[in-house]
């Protein structure tokens, strides 16, 4: 390489890298991040074709998308200025050196390109080509794919986040245990809720019982999330899964806070932040969920407001908020008599909510 050539692309590199070795080579990768790269692989799209095409030719590959500060690191090779295919991409590989795509992905800018990126910043591969993959894409902050001839895998850069590419049929496979996993604790969740509702129709506040219902519906949503990761890769093969899931999550989301702000010694914003917080294995632990509450030794429950169960009926939060507020407790609530309402609701409105808490009552009690 030219002496002048070598000096020029050490000064870039130390413009747009000024900070990356003092920070251990780590860019973070937000989660909207993470969701657009595993969009940008997922099965059926031209990119994701081309990466198992490599794989079914047992050939191997280095795949960069163009950055600002790429022409630092990238030595030799020839210009492509092709459209993008997954043929293309495919006959490319059989070359030792790198690919480099254009920004958009929709054009091949460059072949057989050798990649010479700061050695000092850290990574945990072993081969030569993930080495360079990692660390380009710590370097600079692009996309990066590694395939390996020799174990027929594929593994996904993109700053310090990696990501290592299954088949369709594995992570089809995982999807439905884990969604089947979720089925088991709605039904959990469901049985939970029916069971609080019937004691606060009653009266009787159980805090465990309450606390159940938060935990069984924080796995559930804790699985979801997982599971929505993997959806996004699957992409069009997964559109059966998506409607089983959005059927699983109804209305979890809605009465899990609702109990939350009924029981919480605090408020729903604080305990909610507290609960989402925890690991699974502490979501498995009832008292973390007691004490996301603001409940410490007692857990004896005196009243609660019973914003789940009135918001069952056709009352507006507003109408909720001042029947709570002047009644003080679910019980008086549910148990006061017509008057009662008509002077907080007016009469209309009380004689629509009077007959709906009857219904409610009855439904649970017949």
């Amino acid at each position: 390489m030219n002496e002048e050539l070598v000096v020029a692309k050490k000064e870039i590199q130390a413009q747009i890298l000024p900070s990356l070795v003092e920070n251990n080579g780590q860019q973070k990768t937000t989660g909207e991040e993470i969701e657009q790269v595993l969009r940008t692989i997922s099965i059926g799209t031209n990119f994701r074709t081309a990466l198992e095409g490599i794989v079914n030719a047992k050939k191997g590959a280095l795949i960069v998308v163009d950055v600002l500060g790429i022409s630092s690191i990238i030595d030799g090779g020839f210009k492509i200025n092709s459209k993008f295919t997954p043929q293309k991409i495919i006959e490319l590989s059989k070359m030792d050196g790198a690919i480099i795509l254009s920004r958009d992905m929709k054009k091949i800018n460059y072949a057989n390109v050798m990649l010479y990126p700061d050695k000092k910043i850290p990574t945990k591969e072993t081969g030569t080509r993930h080495k360079t993959a990692e660390r380009v894409s710590k370097m600079l902050g692009t996309l990066v794919i590694a395939v390996s001839e020799r174990k027929n895998e594929i593994n996904v850069y993109y700053k310090n986040f990696k990501h290592h590419l299954k088949e369709v049929n594995e992570l089809l496979r995982k999807v439905n245990e884990r969604v089947q996993l979720i089925e088991k604790q709605r039904e959990l969740f469901d049985l939970n809720l029916e069971k609080l509702t019937q004691l606060e129709l009653r009266n009787y506040l159980n805090l465990e019982r309450a606390s159940a219902v938060i935990q069984k519906g924080r796995l559930i949503e804790k699985m979801a999330q997982g599971i929505k990761e993997l959806l996004v890769e699957i992409g069009t093969e997964g559109t059966v899964i998506k409607t089983r899931l959005k059927e699983l999550l109804k209305n979890v989301e809605k009465e899990t806070n609702l109990v939350i702000k009924d029981y919480t010694k605090l408020n729903l914003k604080k305990s909610r932040l507290l609960i989402n917080s925890l690991s699974y294995d502490e979501i498995i632990d009832a008292g973390n969920i007691i004490r996301s509450l603001a409940y410490e030794e007692s857990h004896k429950v005196e009243k609660i407001r019973g914003w789940r169960i009135l918001s069952k009926t056709s009352l507006q939060e507003s109408d909720i908020a001042m029947l709570t507020k002047e009644l003080t407790s679910l019980g008086k609530t549910i148990h006061s008599n017509f008057g009662t309402y008509k002077n907080i609701l007016g009469e209309e409105k009380s004689r629509l909510f009077k007959e709906e808490i009857d219904k409610i009552k009855l439904s649970y009690f017949s």
